[in-house]
């Protein structure tokens, strides 16, 4: 019962920490006041500066230059995170980048070989696995930017304690994405530099911060894409299907709407990217191989970048007796071949009877035959007919046994 307890009281109080940044100036002004030591650390900072601003300038002392960015630094550490947590998104003024001083931020931007931010918005990727997978840019906007709006701020706290960035981090998900879209809205109209990361790979991906980016443009706010890891990609170029033409399709549907997702892309000629949980994927190969047909190839990219990484490659039925038997483990992207152009216009065809009026037996018939032709067993044929010409299942099979027996005679 003990344990239970301590994980509330954390993410309680984990809770109040996130919304701190959210009330009221007049409620956070005992924020600011710096304690003892914060004191000290200012203090340090200030005498740092005023030391190494001649070796700064002349740019012949490189020690001091360490010295004067170090004690910047050390002016926000943990010694001054009071004043860094209570950043406001309700001020008046957007906080300097990083929560440093002005004088401290552009000794980092110096120091870090690059010029402070522009206002707007950054969408920064991050690694999906392997952390190597970095770009310079994102850990130089990460470092500079105003604040961090993270989906997970304890996964992006293990990114930054890696690679030394203090930036605030504050959440942003699909739980307070509505409150708090309007006031990150008003801190980039007051001209701050405010950076977006998910859990991993590039955001607005099946992702909350698609809104916000959405909101941002329709406000005229600059949006500037910083670009790097994303799985969907990477998966694509390591599959070894084609990639003139892919349609990235989301995660799989739940299994109640996974047949009609499926069915309604049979004609598809891009080749398909989905998402795929591991308690999902037995299921998805299955309507996958019934809507597809069980010879159409495929590729299942397990674990990106991460120490076990694999590819395999091969049809949808082979993949559902190579996973059924070993079990999924990892996430996966499930990438699919494109329909042939007899594929393509036979469901093009399907669609149009089933939208123009009532399908009829022949019809039926010419949507098996196709299926069977591409490799489908007569009962996997019927069930994805039904599915894309939305008949009885039971009508369809009926047909297919007679369309076998004429096949045999």
């Amino acid at each position: 019962m003990a344990a239970p307890l301590a994980r509330l009281a954390l993410c309680r109080a984990q809770q109040l920490i996130s919304l701190r940044a959210f009330r009221p100036l007049s409620q956070q002004w005992a924020c600011l006041q710096p304690s003892c030591s914060g004191r000290r650390g200012w203090g340090r900072g200030l005498a740092a500066a005023g030391s190494g601003g001649a070796a700064l300038s002349g740019g012949s002392n490189n020690n001091s230059q360490q010295l004067f960015v170090a004690a910047a630094e050390d002016a926000t550490s943990s010694e001054g995170s009071a004043i860094e947590d209570c950043s406001s998104l309700e001020d008046g003024q957007p906080p300097t980048a990083g929560g440093k001083s002005s004088a401290a931020a552009a000794a980092a931007a110096a120091a870090g070989g690059g010029p402070a931010l522009e206002p707007g918005l950054y969408i920064v990727s991050t690694p999906i696995g392997n952390l190597e997978d970095i770009t310079l840019r994102a850990l130089r906007v990460l470092r500079s930017a105003t604040m961090v709006l993270a989906e997970d701020t304890r996964h992006t706290r293990q990114l930054f304690a890696h690679f030394g960035i203090r930036t605030p981090l504050h959440s942003f998900h699909q739980h307070n994405e509505r409150q708090k879209q309007a006031l990150v809205l008003r801190q980039l109209q007051q001209g701050a530099a405010i950076a977006l990361v998910s859990d991993a790979g590039t955001p607005a991906i099946n992702d909350p911060g698609a809104d916000l980016v959405s909101a941002a443009a329709a406000a005229g706010l600059p949006v500037y894409p910083v670009p790097g890891p994303s799985a969907v990609l990477a998966a694509l170029v390591g599959s070894g299907l084609p990639t003139a033409q892919f349609l990235y399709c989301g995660f799989v549907a739940a299994k109640a709407a996974r047949r009609k997702q499926f069915a309604a892309l049979a004609g598809q000629q891009a080749t398909l990217v989905f998402f795929a949980s591991p308690h999902a994927l037995l299921g998805a190969l299955e309507d996958a191989a019934e809507a597809f047909g069980p010879e159409r190839r495929c590729c299942l990219a397990r674990e990106l970048t991460k120490r076990h990484e694999e590819f395999w490659r091969g049809s949808l039925q082979g993949a559902l007796a190579e996973f059924a038997e070993r079990g999924p483990r990892g996430e996966f992207v499930l990438l699919v071949e494109g329909a042939s152009e007899e594929a393509a216009a036979a469901a093009a065809a399907g669609t149009a009877g089933a939208g123009a009026g009532p399908v009829g037996e022949e019809q039926i018939l010419a949507a098996l035959r196709e299926a069977v032709a591409a490799g489908q067993s007569p009962s996997s044929a019927a069930k994805a007919v039904a599915a894309r010409l939305g008949q009885s299942r039971k009508l369809c099979y009926q047909l297919s046994l007679t369309l076998a027996e004429g096949m045999e005679a």
